[in-house]
Order: C-alpha cells, then sequence, then structure tokens
C-alpha cells in the first residue's frame, strides 16, 4: 500500500516565485558546469595546440551531446513520472521509478562507452573531421569513451536529485568534477604536452570523481527509495520513464544532427570563403560551446519548472501550473534578451578565449555570431513550452517543439540555403528557426490553456 507523504509539500503551497529560483539556480549552475568540461577543453587546446585540434575537439563534440541525450531521457522521464507520482501520492511507484532507472543508467553508459571505443574513426568521419583534424579527433573520442558511463550518471541523477528536492547536491558534484578538470588541463596540455588526449583524459577524470559522487547518494533520498526488487527493469514502467523522457532525447539528438549537418557544411562552405574548412569548423565549435552556457540557463529554467508543474498538475492545481508556466516564460524571454546583447556586441572578445593570435578567425567569429544568434531574443520560449507540456504528462506536444525547431526547420534550411548563399546561408537557418519556433510554442500554450478553461480547471481570463 503506497505511503501517503506529507501533504504541505511546498512545490503545492510555496509561491511560485520563490520556487522557481530556488530550483532554477542550482540546476542551472550545474547544467553550466557540466558545459564547462569541453569548453575548458577547447580553451586550453586552441591556446596550447592550435586551430586543427580546436576543430578536432568541435568534431567530437556532437558525441558528447548524444551521451547527453540518452542520460536526459532517462533521468528528465524518471524525474517527471516521480514528481507526477508524489503528487498523486503514489510513492511505490516513485520507489520504482528511481530503481528501474539507475539499472538503465549502468547499462546504457557501458555500452555507450564500448561503442564510441570500437566506431571512433567512422564517428570522426560522419561527423565532419578534415584530413588534417581527423586524427586527432579519433585519439580524442577514444579518449572519452573511458569516461562515457560516467558522463552519463551526472546529467540524469542532476535531475532526479533535483525532484528529490536537493539541487544544491547535484550542482556540488557538478562543481566538483569541473575544478577537477579545470585544474588538470593545463598539466596535461603544457608541461606533459599530451595534446587533445590530455584533454580527454582531464575530462574523464573529472566525470569520474562527479559520477562517484552521485552514486554515493543512492541512499540518501528524501523523497523516495531504492528498492532491490525493483532494480530489473519492466517493459511497462520503462515505457512509462521513456515515454516523458523522450523529448528531452529528441532535443539533444536533433541539437546534435544539427551539430553534424553544419560541421559538414561549414566545412564545405568554409573551404569556399576567405577563412577555410577549419578556421569555420573552429569557429562553428567555439560558437556552440558558448551557446551551450546560455542554453544552460534556459534549461535550468525550464527543468527547474517540471517538478512544480507535474506536482501541482497530478495534486490538480492547474491555477499554480499556469502561473509556473507564465512567469517561467518571463524568466526564459528575459535571458534571451541578454545574450542576444552579448552576442551581438562582443564576439570577438569571446573569441579571443580560445584564439588569439589569428585576424582571420576573429573576423570569422564576429560574422558567425552575429548571423546565428540574430535573433537569439526570442529563444527561450520554445524551451519553457516544452517543458510544460513534459511535465503534465503530455509528450507529444512536448516532442512537436523540437522537432519542429530542428528537424523541420533548421536542418533543411541550412542544406537548402546554403546551397545557395554558401557559409551565410548555412548560418541564416538558426535565426530563422527560431522565429518559426516561437510563434509554434506560443500557439501551443494558447492552444492548452483555452481547453483547460472549456474544461473548468481555470476561470476564463
Amino acid at each position: 500500500m503506497d505511503a501517503v507523504p506529507d501533504k504541505t509539500n511546498p512545490l503545492e503551497t510555496e509561491p511560485i516565485h520563490k520556487l522557481i529560483p530556488r530550483y532554477a539556480i542550482p540546476t542551472a549552475m550545474t547544467l553550466m558546469v557540466n558545459c564547462l568540461y569541453n569548453l575548458v577543453d577547447q580553451i586550453f587546446v586552441g591556446q596550447g595546440v592550435g586551430i586543427t585540434a580546436t576543430a578536432a575537439v568541435n568534431v567530437a563534440f556532437p558525441t558528447v551531446i548524444l551521451v547527453n541525450a540518452v542520460s536526459l531521457m532517462l533521468g528528465d522521464g524518471c524525474a517527471a513520472n516521480i514528481s507526477l507520482c508524489l503528487g498523486r501520492r503514489q510513492q511505490r511507484q516513485a520507489d520504482d521509478t528511481v530503481s528501474h532507472t539507475v539499472t538503465l543508467l549502468i547499462v546504457c553508459g557501458v555500452a555507450l562507452g564500448l561503442l564510441c571505443g570500437l566506431c571512433a574513426p567512422q564517428i570522426a568521419l560522419l561527423f565532419g573531421a578534415t584530413e588534417t583534424a581527423y586524427d586527432d579527433a579519433v585519439a580524442y573520442l577514444r579518449t572519452l569513451a573511458w569516461g562515457m558511463p560516467f558522463q552519463l550518471l551526472c546529467p540524469a541523477f542532476t535531475a532526479i536529485i533535483r525532484a528529490d528536492g536537493r539541487p544544491k547536491y547535484a550542482m556540488g558534484c557538478m562543481i566538483l568534477g569541473t575544478v577537477v578538470n579545470l585544474v588538470l588541463d593545463p598539466i596535461f596540455i603544457f608541461p606533459l604536452q599530451m595534446g587533445v588526449v590530455g584533454a580527454g583524459i582531464a575530462t574523464v577524470i573529472g566525470q569520474m570523481a562527479a559520477g562517484c559522487l552521485f552514486l554515493a547518494d543512492l541512499r540518501r533520498f528524501r523523497t523516495v527509495q531504492i528498492r532491490r526488487e525493483s532494480l530489473r527493469p519492466t517493459a511497462a514502467l520503462t515505457g512509462r520513464i521513456l515515454a516523458l523522457g523522450f523529448p528531452s532525447f529528441l532535443t539533444q539528438i536533433l541539437t546534435a544532427l544539427v551539430q553534424i549537418v553544419l560541421n559538414n557544411l561549414l566545412r564545405t562552405y568554409g573551404a569556399l570563403s576567405v577563412y577555410s574548412s577549419d578556421i569555420a569548423l573552429s569557429v562553428y565549435g567555439m560558437m556552440m560551446k558558448v551557446y551551450q552556457i546560455a542554453h544552460s540557463m534556459f534549461v535550468g529554467v525550464s527543468s527547474a519548472v517540471q517538478p512544480i508543474n507535474g506536482y501541482n498538475f497530478g495534486a490538480k492545481r492547474y491555477d499554480r501550473v499556469r502561473q509556473t508556466y507564465r512567469l517561467a516564460a518571463a524568466i526564459a524571454l528575459t535571458i534571451s534578451a541578454v545574450w542576444f546583447v552579448i552576442f551581438q556586441l562582443f564576439p570577438r572578445p569571446i573569441a579571443s578565449l580560445f584564439i588569439s593570435d589569428s585576424a582571420l578567425y576573429l573576423d570569422c567569429a564576429q560574422h558567425c555570431f552575429r548571423l546565428y544568434m540574430a535573433v537569439f531574443f526570442l529563444y527561450g520560449l520554445h524551451l519553457a513550452t516544452a517543458s510544460f507540456f513534459q511535465g503534465i504528462g503530455k509528450p507529444i506536444p512536448s516532442l512537436v517543439i523540437p522537432l519542429a525547431r530542428q528537424g523541420v526547420f533548421l536542418i533543411p534550411l541550412a542544406i537548402l540555403l546554403s546551397s545557395r548563399l554558401g557559409l551565410d546561408g548555412a548560418l541564416l537557418a538558426a535565426p530563422i528557426a527560431d522565429e518559426l519556433t516561437f510563434l509554434l510554442s506560443l500557439a501551443l500554450a494558447l492552444r492548452e490553456f483555452r481547453a483547460w478553461r472549456k474544461r473548468g480547471w481555470l476561470p476564463g481570463a
């Protein structure tokens, strides 16, 4: 029989404007710290090895995104189910969910590490490596493969621990891993002269440190507990976890696919521009690393409101769900506006952190930032909206939003426009996709709330 948790859960009673920062700030910081693994690698590789090596690190980056896709599918799916179960007072189901997820994470982590290690040459070619960057890309991928089981644990447990009400602990784990990476990167790259392999080793050691802290926390959950008899996955519960986590998976997969397509387009059309393939690839990789820092803030907000939406929807507090969405959307659009200003005004200072001795590299960076981020002030709404639908247990509209932005708008536009406008066409696809996705997200949210009013769940205003 299910235990009945305390009915004064703050997710149901505390003011929304206090709840969102409490969850969003540690979550965003955790995700930003996670992004710093690859950002730090690229900075030290750029300063210590050169443009070709940074192009190699960029080629490997989609692999990191793909691993995070699996991790977030399991972690976000688990967290969303936990929040819904707790809101419905279904304690045993919540316990079974987290127990299942632990097993799935371990199995998937080992499998992905083996796949990356064995198929590194094929992955490097598929992801757009030039002839000059190929060897470094393969070496970097094979090094990262050793840390993939731990890389998989970190984003997933961040989501699960957030649903357990302890986002600060997750932030602490990720900070430890990043500090380890930050300390070891310059040691391996400069005095030991290990190049991209040294950067990869530093990353793996940092991921292991963070992953071990997450594993040590398994028995300290507050709202759920690991049950030994539930560690063996069942098809039904695994299906529920994957259903609610699939929007997060699709978002990351499509992000990786965009990076792969753009890598290949920039390799092709960069060679026809004044910049060259290696510079274009290196700049795009740098830009995506910085973009991931901004993106982490949006994911932090959207992920933070997911347990609030899930719990209150399960508890039939629909007024709090709408209030949460409105505030999350306003915060996301404010963050979008701030980053738009940064991307438009400071592209050269940002790029000089990575490569400072090439005027052509800095010119390319300024050009790319200003085109690719041309309407970034609209960016945040679609993430807040997708998370809203995910939190209330509606995976279909949550899937439609990232699928439309990346798969329907951005990738086809990049291929079409680059064939006519070259490098600029590939870059201009992003702002057009952002505009269209903003309008789609707004329409889906308004339609959902109109349906709630018709059912009597909300007042007419």
